[in-house]
C-alpha cells in the first residue's frame, strides 16, 4: 500500500474536524490464470494486491452518508433511507448498492462521515469497484455491529453490481477482495463457490504488474459475442454427443474434438481456450503448492498464447507488454489478465531480476507503442477488513 495512513488522517481532521473511529479497506485483485472461466462456470486463480482501498469513518447520529472521495475531490451526501441511484456522483452508487442489500437483509445502517482514498488503478482491470464494495461493506458491518458470513460477503457485491447497478458481472472480484489471504491464491469454483486458500510458496520469484495504460475496452458487444459463442459451442456438443452438460466445465478436449464437425472454426476455438485454461488453473495450483515457478510460468505463457489466438481477446498493447516481458531474462511467464482489449499483464519474475526487469519491460514497451507503461510488485495481500487505528 501506498497510502501514508498518518496522512490520511490529516486528510480527514482536516474536512471533518476530528479524528476518525473507524479505518476500512479492501484490496484491489489480479488474476493469476483462469480467464472468461468464470461465466463458463469454471475455474479461477486470483490473488489480493497491495494496493487497496480505504474508507475512514465517523458514524454519524443520522442515516446520512456524508462522503468525499479523496482522489477525485468529490464529494456526496446521500440519504441512506432513500438508496436511489446517483446520476451527477456516480462513484458512490457501489456504496448505496452494498446499503441497499444489507436493508434487504434487514440490517441496521447507520450514517457515517467518509473520507475514501485509494490506490488501486482505475480502469486497469485490477477491480478498483469491487474494492470500494467491500471496503463499504467492512464499514457498515462495523457501524451495525453485525458480520456477513463466508461467500455470502462475496455473493451480496455481486447482487449489487447485477441488481442495483445492471452489471453483468460474475463473483471473482469479490470473492478474492473479501476473502483473500497474505501469501495465498485463491482457487474459486465458479458453479459451487467452493473455493480454497492455496499457499504461494514461491519464495524467490513474486508477481509484477503492469499497466498498459490503455483502458480496458471489452465492450457489452463483445463480452456478449463470447458469451454467446460458448454457448453455441455447449450446444453442438449436446447435439453431437447427447451430453447433459450446460457450460463449457462440463465438457472435455476429447468432447470438443468429437464435435469439431457441428461447429464453425471460431466457436471451436473459443470453447478450446475455456476447456484448455480450466485445466492450467488447476495445474497453476498444484505448481504453486510445490514452489514450482518455472512450471506456473509455462502455464502463463500458454494462457496468454490462448487468449490472444482462440479468444482473441488481447489488444496490440496487450500483446505487446506480453511478449517483452516473456523475452527478458529473470521472467518465468507473462499474460495479459482481466477482461482484456487493455488493462494489465501479470509477470512471475525472479526476485532477484525485479528491478531490471521493471526498467526493461516498461523501455520495450515504450519502443513497440510510444506509450509509457506502469509496473508494480505485489506479493499475495490480505482480504477486506478493519486496520488497527494507532
Amino acid at each position: 500500500m501506498s497510502i501514508d495512513v498518518h496522512q490520511a488522517v490529516g486528510q480527514f481532521v482536516s474536512r471533518f474536524g476530528k479524528e476518525p473511529a473507524i479505518i476500512a479497506r479492501a484490496p484491489g485483485r489480479v488474476n493469476v490464470i483462469g480467464e472468461h472461466t468464470d461465466y463458463n462456470h469454471g475455474f479461477v486463480l486470483p490473488m489480493a494486491i497491495e494496493q487497496e482501498t480505504l474508507l475512514l469513518a465517523n458514524p454519524r447520529a443520522d442515516q446520512v452518508f456524508h462522503a468525499y472521495a479523496g482522489n477525485f475531490d468529490r464529494e456526496v451526501q446521500t440519504d441512506l433511507t432513500q438508496r436511489a441511484r446517483n446520476a451527477e456522483e456516480p462513484w458512490i452508487d457501489y456504496i448505496v448498492g452494498v446499503a441497499d442489500e444489507l436493508a434487504k437483509l434487514g440490517k441496521p445502517l447507520h450514517g457515517a462521515d467518509v473520507l475514501i482514498l485509494g490506490d488501486v488503478p482505475i480502469g486497469a482491470g485490477l477491480s478498483s469497484s469491487a474494492s470500494l464494495e467491500m471496503a463499504a461493506l467492512v464499514l457498515f458491518e462495523k457501524l451495525g455491529g453485525f458480520h456477513i458470513e463466508g461467500p455470502a460477503g462475496p455473493q451480496l457485491g455481486q447482487r449489487v453490481e447485477n441488481q442495483f447497478l445492471g452489471l453483468n458481472s460474475g463473483i471473482m472480484d469479490q470473492f478474492i477482495v473479501r476473502m483473500g489471504r497474505k501469501n495465498h491464491v485463491l482457487f474459486l469454483d465458479c458453479r459451487s463457490h467452493a473455493y480454497e486458500l492455496v499457499p504461494a510458496a514461491l519464495p524467490n520469484a513474486a508477481f509484477v504488474i503492469a499497466d498498459t495504460a490503455v483502458s480496458r475496452g471489452l465492450t457489452g458487444s463483445k463480452y456478449n459475442e463470447r458469451v454467446a459463442e460458448c454457448r453455441e459451442a455447449v450446444a453442438a456438443m449436446v447435439k453431437r454427443l447427447g451430453h447433459t452438460g450446460t457450460h463449457l466445465r462440463d465438457f472435455t478436449l476429447e468432447d470438443l474434438e468429437a464435435s469439431r464437425s457441428e461447429m464453425a472454426d471460431v466457436i471451436y476455438r473459443r470453447a478450446r481456450h475455456i476447456i484448455t485454461e480450466n485445466a492450467r488453473t488447476q495445474q497453476a495450483c498444484d505448481a504453486l503448492r510445490a514452489g514450482d515457478a518455472a512450471a506456473l510460468g509455462t502455464l502463463m505463457n500458454a494462457s496468454d498464447a490462448s487468449l490472444r489466438d482462440d479468444y482473441e481477446v488481447t489488444c496490440p498493447e496487450l500483446d505487446a507488454m506480453a511478449a517483452v516481458a516473456q523475452s527478458i531474462e529473470g521472467c518465468y511467464g507473462s499474460r495479459m489478465t482481466g477482461a482484456g482489449f487493455g488493462g494489465c499483464t501479470v509477470s512471475l519474475v525472479a526476485k532477484g531480476r525485479i528491478a531490471t526487469f521493471t526498467e526493461q519491460l516498461l523501455a520495450g514497451y515504450h519502443a513497440h507503442t510510444g506509450l509509457n507503461g506502469r509496473a508494480f510488485v505485489s506479493t499475495p495481500a490480505d482480504g477486506a477488513g478493519l486496520l488497527a487505528l494507532a
